[in-house]
């Protein structure tokens, strides 16, 4: 049986990587934990629209994205004044445009865009891990990395589930 090619779709990391390149590393961290956040938002929109076996997934996936963002927030203990900072230095339209990666695709497209998401962000997370000398920081960003991880893994699951349910349906 010959395997369909997945189509081109865009990448978060892509619209983040530019924006994130121009701040300072701490500030870098905060962008991504406000990125985190948008990404709860999805989660939640999508929850509302699952099936019933998979809306507490996606709530679940939801409360680890928020949860990234709080630890990453209180690593830094001037988060407040770094987080104006970063709204302030971010392009217009910044959030709209990464809400726009999504419109229009079928559920299964923006599944998968958000899992490829995840996984830049285990990534990121180590990355930041490996940049970082004080080890309760690594631990909590390392910690982000698993979080990201275990959301990837639920959509990864979701979209085999709905491969599946096509086959026998």
């Amino acid at each position: 049986m010959a395997q369909t090619a997945q189509p081109e779709l865009p990448s978060i990391a892509a619209i983040l990587t530019p924006v994130a390149a121009r701040l300072p590393l701490r500030q870098q961290r905060l962008l991504i934990a406000h990125a985190e956040r948008q990404a709860a938002e999805m989660y939640r929109s999508w929850a509302a629209q699952a099936a019933a076996h998979e809306r507490d997934g996606f709530l679940r996936c939801a409360e680890r994205e928020e949860d990234i963002a709080t630890r990453i927030e209180a690593l830094e203990p001037e988060a407040d004044t770094l987080r104006r900072q970063v709204e302030a230095a971010l392009p217009s339209g910044l959030d709209a445009q990464i809400r726009a990666v999504y419109a229009g695709r079928p559920l299964g497209q923006q599944w998968e865009i958000q899992r490829r998401a995840e996984r830049a962000g285990k990534k990121t997370w180590e990355n930041f891990a490996a940049a970082e000398s004080d080890p309760a920081a690594q631990t909590v960003l390392r910690t982000c990395a698993a979080l990201e991880d275990e959301s990837a893994s639920f959509l990864a699951a979701a979209l085999d589930s709905r491969k599946q349910d096509r086959r026998n349906g």
